[in-house]
């Protein structure tokens, strides 16, 4: 990540909802929208010769930059994988540094620092406000040499206050779900001050609304001197992105920034274990073991750790989101998932527990026990599962053993369990992760996938597990 920022550029963070600042009315056409996108925040000129899409061409030119910086087919044309990054509710602030109104690196030239918050959201109590600004802070410090100190009356060196719409710093807010907040860069005057849009809903240690404490820390990154990541699992991402606020590490990309302008926390004298920051897993990582894979109507869904990759069989482009953010009440580290064309469902399973998923939306009455499934007592947790849409029974792995489910009468069934390699001959290793496409079963184990035929269980083919999950680095 870079990690420094242009002087006077407002960085602005932007929700994960309906409402985007940069997006145009829904009547415009696509065009239109690309157009408002490169003006914004690739310096597109407002004044432009009439031909837009020529090779050579101004707008062509800042597509070319947009497909750079997103790690998309680098075209210059707007087509359908362009458009629908520009669609996506995002950060105001241009992506390409050259953009931003003044040259230089900036960051504190002093380590201790002062805040002062100056008046309160009714969302919150007192407290709680009190509280997630001083934790938000704290996750900056846990990594670096700054202190910060609170102040009740003058002028601290961060001054963070709650308004709407036109609040007299040149960059109004823009009323529900769209711009959450913004902080300014390390400089004389309102330099380091964060703002935050209090037609927002703010929550203290909920997923409801926004969560303060997410939105501040990632401001006070650019009150320090941070510019956004691409890295979609670092707290600098320009979306919202909820997370368990209880068990929350900076991750190592926004560490790696942070350190690179102020260096590391000195070295104190404790017996207390160091927690090691989360790394975002990369599909280029030949080693990485997958957690899960389903389908999900025509999408293959690939999990790992806190995050999931969701992509059309072997397309070019893959999107990379923390599982929270789409679902707040679902786990990190799942075991198992399928999608099940019966019930139109994919089911999510860690431990002894069900998750289910009606497209993307989570479903009342889950989590479910896996006594659901008619699992005997004794499994207490699943290591795979395969719809096998040759016989409509779901498989479920359990060690070295599968469990056969018919779905239709909602029953084991009998002789189960079988051993794996008696249902699956060759197969070697653990299962870790399985789904089936166009006739064949793939399973995981470890870092290799075994293609088998859907009918007769021949293995055809012994393929690295990014087979369908392209290589994409970060």
């Amino acid at each position: 990540m870079n990690s420094y920022c242009k002087l006077w550029v407002l960085l602005t963070l932007v929700a994960i909802g309906n409402t985007s600042p940069i997006a145009p009315p829904i009547d415009e056409d696509q065009e239109k929208i690309a157009e408002n996108y490169l003006t914004k925040l690739y310096g597109l000129p407002k004044q432009r010769p009439n031909y837009e899409l020529r090779s050579n061409s101004p707008m062509s030119q800042r597509v070319r930059e947009m497909q750079k910086f997103f790690g998309l087919k680098v075209t210059g044309k707007l087509n359908k994988e362009t458009l629908e990054v520009m669609k996506k509710p995002r950060c105001g602030v241009p992506d390409v540094a050259a953009y931003s109104t003044f040259e230089g690196d900036y960051k504190w030239k002093k380590n201790d620092l002062t805040y002062r918050i100056e008046n309160y959201t009714p969302d919150m109590l007192v407290s709680e406000v009190d509280d997630s600004i001083k934790r938000a802070l704290q996750v900056w410090a846990d990594v670096t040499p700054l202190t910060f100190n609170r102040i009740y009356s003058g002028t601290a060196d961060i001054m963070i206050s709650f308004a709407v719409k036109d609040h007299a710093d040149g960059y109004p807010f823009d009323g529900p779900n769209g711009f959450l907040a913004h902080a300014f860069l390390p400089f004389e005057g309102i330099g380091g001050d964060a703002h935050f849009d209090d037609d927002e809903y703010f929550s203290y240690q909920s997923h409801q609304g926004y969560n303060l404490f997410l939105v501040a820390a990632h401001e006070f990154g650019h009150s320090l001197g941070l510019e956004h990541s691409r890295d979609p699992g670092a707290l600098m991402y320009p979306s919202y992105s909820y997370r368990d606020v209880d068990t929350f590490s900076l991750p190592q990309d926004d560490v790696n920034g942070i350190q690179s302008l102020y260096g590391p926390k000195p070295d104190v004298d404790t017996n207390e274990p160091k927690p090691t920051p989360p790394v975002t897993p990369n599909t280029c990582d030949r080693n990485m073991v997958l957690d899960a894979v389903s389908m999900l109507r025509g999408e293959i869904m690939f999990f790992k750790g806190s995050f999931f990759w969701r992509n059309y069989p072997f397309s070019t482009t893959t999107e990379q989101h923390l599982i929270k953010s789409f679902w707040p009440e679902m786990p990190d580290n799942i075991d198992a998932a399928f999608e099940s064309p019966f019930e139109d469902k994919v089911f999510i399973f860690k431990g002894e527990k069900v998750w289910a998923l009606y497209g993307y939306n989570m479903v009342r009455g889950y989590p479910k026990s896996l006594s659901s499934f008619d699992l005997p007592k004794k499994v207490k947790k699943i290591n795979a599962v395969l719809y096998d849409e040759s016989t409509f029974k779901i498989l479920f792995f359990v060690n070295d053993q599968i469990y056969s489910y018919n779905e239709d009468s909602r029953r084991m069934e009998k002789g189960y369990p079988k051993p794996v390699d008696e249902v699956f001959p060759a197969m070697t290793g653990k299962v870790t992760a399985a789904f089936q496409y166009k006739g064949f079963s793939y399973l995981f184990s470890g870092s290799k996938m075994f293609e088998f035929g859907s009918y007769n269980k021949r293995l055809f083919r012994v393929l690295d597990n990014n087979y369908f999950l392209p290589c994409s680095s970060v």
